[in-house]
Parts: C-alpha cells; structure tokens; sequence
C-alpha cells in the first residue's frame, strides 16, 4: 500500500472513530460515482453500523438516493454509471468481480419510496422471495409468511385475507407488506429511501415504530427528506450536500451541536 493511501485509511479511521461502539457493516472508502460526466458522489467516506438505523439527510440531488442504490449495487441498472473507491460490505468489497449481485442483494434487502407490491395475493408477496431460493415446503413457506407479516407489524390486519390482491390493501400496509417482504429473506441489512413520503401521518408512525424494532435485529439505513424523522428515530445521522458527506455523527449531535455551518444552515432552514 502506498505511503498516501496508509495516510488515507488513518484519517478515516480518526474521523469515524468516536463513532465505532459497534461493528461497521459497511465501509465507503473514497467512493466516486459519475452518471457520465456528472460526478455525483465524490469522496465518500463513511462507516455504517450494525443494529443501528442510519438517517441521510440533505437536500433534493445531493446524492442521498444515489448512495444507498449503490450500496447494494441497483444504481448498475443505471445506463452510464462508472464508480471508483471502495465500498466494503462485512470486509468484502462489493465491487469485486467475484461478488454476484444476486447474493450482496440477498443479505441487503430494499424497500422503496413508493409502496411496490406485486400484482399478487398478499401470502404470495411474501412468499415470493424464499420460493426464488428454493424453498417449496408448503408449512415452511406459511411459516416464513406469518413470522415476516408478524415482524412487519401488520399480521393482525390481514391474517384472514391473505389469498386477497396485495393492491386491495391500503398505502400505509401496502409499505409494511413490502417490509414483510424484505423480512421474508432474512437480510442483514435493510436500505429504505423515503420510506413513508408517500404515506399519512398515521402509517408514517407506524413505519417509525416498526423501523424502530426492526434495528434490533438489522441495520437500518434510511434516506429521509423530513429532518423531524430522522431526528425522531435514527442513532446517526448523515449530512449530505452536492454529493459529498459534509458531516455524519449522532443524531443528537447534528440537531444540536453541528460541527459544519452548511449542516447548521440546513437542519434550521436556511436552504434546502
């Protein structure tokens, strides 16, 4: 390793140490992202950690949505995309060409901005992702289909309709069948891009609760528009501005006592 790359991974790990009181699951080491010549992510470097929900926040193009699609690769679906830098899922680069997308997105699961439910019965939803692995056990599959609708917060409203169209079902448990979805897979991570902006007030705190149980078992790591949330419900908080990581440390510290006056000039409305 060159003597300025050793220098580098140094000043990461000082920036990110007082926020090491659990294992990363992800590290983002200098990650650039261009959606041909527009450089939309640069420099990012930033930890991320387990049973922990991560809020990112910034204003609309800053390149919230774009990190987290990366995070499990989906942003590759966009024609033009190059990236240079390093982002390591549990010590292992998901770039490297011996890392198949399909199982980095089988321990990272996404749940989307707008509910996205297939055009199924509600226990097919669920069950659709445990059958793509091969499980066919009629018992097995109810089984993963209670126990994921029961972690979704959402088994007691629709226990008795579960062969009816998932469409059938309002927005708000519309969302939480996509959570049960995400849950049927047993990811480790689960990313959520502006999981309730398209819900009410009442399923939006409903998310929150659920979201807020959900860490014990996975990390969680949402982009959110609406800084009261991430005040409300998140352990760290990342600031993001025309791409670049301006600040990230715990949430109370940002809402409080930022470091940056951009991050300062942002939280109290100044613009964004």
């Amino acid at each position: 390793m060159l003597a300025a790359d050793k220098k580098r991974d140094r000043q990461i790990e000082k920036k990110n140490s007082s926020l090491q009181d659990k294992a990363a699951v992800y590290q983002t080491k200098e990650l650039n992202l261009w959606y041909g010549e527009n450089h939309a992510l640069k420099n990012i470097n930033l930890n991320l950690y387990e049973n922990e929900i991560a809020a990112i926040i910034g204003p609309s193009g800053c390149g919230k949505s774009t990190y987290i699609k990366t995070l499990n690769r989906m942003i590759e679906l966009v024609p033009g995309v190059k990236t240079s830098g390093e982002i390591m899922y549990r010590d292992r680069n998901i770039f490297d060409k011996s890392y198949y997308v399909e199982e980095l997105r089988t321990k990272v699961g996404m749940v989307f901005q707008k509910p996205n439910p297939f055009p199924k019965s509600i226990y097919e939803n669920v069950a659709y992702g445990p059958r793509i692995h091969g499980i066919r056990d009629k018992k097995t599959l109810d089984a993963i289909v209670e126990k994921s609708l029961r972690g979704a917060f959402i088994w007691d409203e629709v226990k008795d309709r579960l062969n009816e169209n998932a469409y059938g079902l309002s927005g708000g448990q519309q969302q939480r069948l996509c959570i049960a979805r995400c849950l049927a897979i047993e990811p480790d991570v689960i990313l959520m891009d502006e999981p309730t902006s398209a819900l009410d007030p009442i399923s939006t705190l409903k998310i929150e609760e659920l979201v807020q149980e959900l860490k014990k078992k996975f990390s969680i790591i949402m982009v959110t528009h609406n800084m009261q949330q991430a005040a409300r419900i998140s352990d760290k908080t990342a600031f993001f501005l025309n791409g670049e990581v301006i600040e990230f440390a715990h949430t109370d510290k940002i809402f409080s006592n930022p470091s940056d006056k951009r991050t300062e000039d942002y939280i109290t409305g100044r613009f964004g």
